[in-house]
């Protein structure tokens, strides 16, 4: 049970450094007037100004 709680937490820590790093990424590409190629949940890639996915993770 130790051992699957320390996975948990490790999980965990990586999945919010990652959402960070993202959100990083978008709000410095935003800040530049970027857009960046994203995956969509079907498989297709879609270019999009970074100000728009900006504004969906507000």
């Amino acid at each position: 049970m130790e051992n699957k709680r320390h996975i948990d937490e490790l999980s965990e820590k990586v999945l919010k450094g990652m959402n960070d790093a993202v959100r990083k990424l978008i709000e410095s590409s935003a800040a530049n007037d970027k857009s960046l190629v994203i995956g969509d949940k079907y498989g297709n890639v879609k270019k999009v100004p970074a100000k728009e996915l900006l504004l969906k993770l507000k």
